[in-house]
C-alpha cells in the first residue's frame, strides 16, 4: 500500500546532503517521510516548488527577543513573525533579558510565555554570571536550553564574566559548549574616554581590534586549561581568525552578515548610531578576512546577532545610544544576496545556517533535510529581486540597517514540521512554535 503524507513539497532543487538536484520532499507526522520523485496523488497537500530552491529549514542560533522585561523593543511574538517572515524556521535566543536567564525557573518562564506564540520552534540560553555555578549543569540540561552563554565584554544588560578565575569557574561547570561573547573588559573601561560624544565613528575605536583579540586569545588558553569547548560569538576582526583557524580542537566562531555586508567608515557615515553594534563593524580590511575565513572553512555557523532597540533610543547622542541591530528577518535576504554575487555557494549557505547549527551546539532532529528529522523547509526564488523596507520588519522595532537595498534571492515560504507557516510574504495559520532538544541535554535513560 502506498504511504500517504500530509504535506508534499514538489518540483523544486533540494538542496542537502546529496547535493543540489531537483526532487520532492514528503512529510508526515512533522518529519520528513520520503525525498525523491514522489507521486502528488500520496499527499493531502502539495506545494508547487517549481523555480524555487528548497533548503533545510534555516536556524538563526543568536537572537535577543527582549522578553521578558524590554518588551518596548520587541517581544517573542513579534520576532517570531520576523523569524518565518525571513525564512527562519527556529532560533535560539538569548539570556541578556529583565530578569537575565540564570536558573531553571527563569527559563521555564520563557519556553511557557515562546510556546504557541512564536510561529517558529525556538532554544533559549542561559547565562552565566560568575556567580551562579551552581545552577549552570542544571541549566543547560534543561529541555530547551541551547547552551550556557557568557559576555567576556559588557554589552546590553548585567551578564558579565570578565576575570580569569570567573571564566574558569564557569568552564568547569559546563559540560556542553560554551558560547561568548569575546571583548576584554578590563581594556573597555580603560578605553572607555575614547569613545566622543555625538561621534558614533569613534565606537571601533574604543571597543578596538585589541579589545576583541585580547579576549579571544585569553578564552583560548582558559578553554584548554579548564578542558572545555567555546562558541565565540559575531567574530569581527581579521587577527581572530588565526588564532579560531589553530584552535578547532577547543573553538568553533560564528559570523554575522553585517560583518559581511557594512563596512567603516562608509555605515557610520550613512546610518549614524543605527549601524552600531557590540562588536563593532570595522573596514573594509577586517571584512575581506572574514571572507576569506569563511572560503576556508573555518566559519562554522552564520547567526544573525538580531538585537531590536527603539529609534528613539538609537537616536540618542552617542555613546548613550544603545548597540545593537535588527536581523533575524534580514539575515536570509541578504545571505542569498551574497550567494548571488558568487560570494559563497547555495551548498555553503545552508552548511551556515542549518548543518553548522546543528554539530555545534548538537541539535536533534533539526538542521537536515533528510529523513526522520523535522520536516522544517525554506523555500527562496534565488531570482527573485526585492527592496529590503523598513515596512516589511515585523520586530517591534520597525527599522532596518538595511533599509532601501535591493537584493535578488528571497525566501517564499517556511514550512515547520510539515506546517506552512509563510507563503509569499503572507504569515499563514496560529502560531504553533515549540522548544527544540539537544543531544547533550535529552532524558537519560533508568535501568528497567
Amino acid at each position: 500500500m502506498t504511504d500517504r503524507f500530509d504535506l508534499l513539497v514538489k518540483g523544486g532543487t533540494l538542496v542537502n546532503h546529496d547535493g543540489c538536484g531537483e526532487g520532492d520532499v514528503a512529510v508526515k507526522d512533522g518529519r520528513i517521510a520520503a525525498i525523491g520523485q514522489i507521486d502528488a496523488g500520496t499527499a493531502e497537500t502539495v506545494i508547487d516548488a517549481s523555480g524555487l530552491h528548497v533548503l533545510p529549514g534555516v536556524i538563526d542560533s543568536q537572537v535577543h527577543l527582549r522578553e521578558p522585561g524590554l518588551e518596548h523593543k520587541d517581544d517573542l511574538e513579534h520576532g517570531g513573525r520576523a523569524a518565518v517572515l525571513g525564512g527562519v524556521t527556529a532560533v535560539f535566543e538569548m539570556p541578556n533579558t529583565k530578569p537575565a536567564t540564570t536558573d531553571v525557573p527563569a527559563l521555564e518562564d520563557k519556553i511557557s510565555r515562546a510556546t504557541d506564540r512564536m510561529f517558529c520552534d525556538f532554544a533559549f540560553f542561559g547565562g552565566a554570571t560568575g556567580r551562579n555555578g551552581d545552577d549552570l549543569r542544571a541549566l543547560e540540561s534543561a529541555p530547551g536550553c541551547c547552551g550556557i552563554k557568557m559576555f567576556m565584554g559588557s554589552s546590553t544588560g548585567s551578564l558579565l564574566v570578565h576575570t580569569d578565575d570567573g571564566v574558569r569557574e564557569v568552564l568547569r561547570a559546563v559540560r556542553r559548549r560554551l558560547t561568548v561573547h569575546s571583548e576584554d573588559e578590563d581594556m573597555l573601561r580603560d578605553r572607555r574616554e575614547l569613545a566622543e560624544f555625538g561621534k558614533v565613528e569613534t565606537h571601533p575605536v574604543w571597543r578596538s581590534v585589541e579589545v576583541a583579540v585580547s579576549s579571544t586569545t585569553r578564552l583560548l588558553r582558559l578553554a584548554r586549561e579548564a578542558g572545555g569547548r567555546v562558541h565565540v560569538l559575531h567574530v569581527s576582526t581579521a587577527e581572530e581568525v588565526p588564532l579560531l583557524a589553530a584552535a578547532k580542537d577547543v573553538a568553533t566562531m560564528e559570523l554575522l552578515p553585517q560583518h559581511l555586508t557594512l563596512t567603516a567608515p562608509d555605515c557610520y557615515e550613512r546610518l549614524g548610531s543605527l549601524a552600531q553594534m557590540n562588536p563593532p563593524i570595522r573596514d573594509a580590511r577586517h571584512r575581506e578576512a572574514l571572507w576569506k575565513a569563511l572560503r576556508d572553512g573555518v566559519v562554522d555557523v552564520i547567526g544573525s546577532d538580531h538585537a531590536p532597540h527603539t529609534l528613539e533610543e538609537k537616536r540618542q547622542p552617542y555613546p548613550k545610544s544603545p548597540s545593537g541591530l535588527p536581523g533575524v528577518q534580514t539575515l536570509v535576504p541578504i545571505m542569498l544576496n551574497h550567494v548571488n554575487e558568487g560570494r559563497l555557494s547555495l551548498e555553503r549557505f545552508v552548511d551556515l545556517t542549518s548543518h553548522g547549527v546543528q554539530r555545534v551546539f548538537g541539535l536533534a532532529g533539526k538542521g537536515r533535510m533528510a529523513v526522520g528529522y523535522d520536516g522544517d523547509l525554506t523555500l527562496v526564488d534565488m531570482g527573485a529581486t526585492r527592496t529590503i523596507s523598513n515596512d516589511w520588519i515585523a520586530s517591534k522595532c520597525g527599522w532596518t540597517p538595511f533599509d532601501g537595498m535591493q537584493v535578488k534571492g528571497w525566501p517564499m515560504a517556511t514550512i515547520i514540521r510539515g506546517r506552512v507557516v509563510m507563503r509569499d510574504d503572507e504569515i499563514q495559520g496560529e502560531a504553533g512554535g515549540r522548544a527544540c532538544t539537544f543531544m547533550e541535554a535529552l532524558p537519560k535513560r533508568t535501568s528497567p
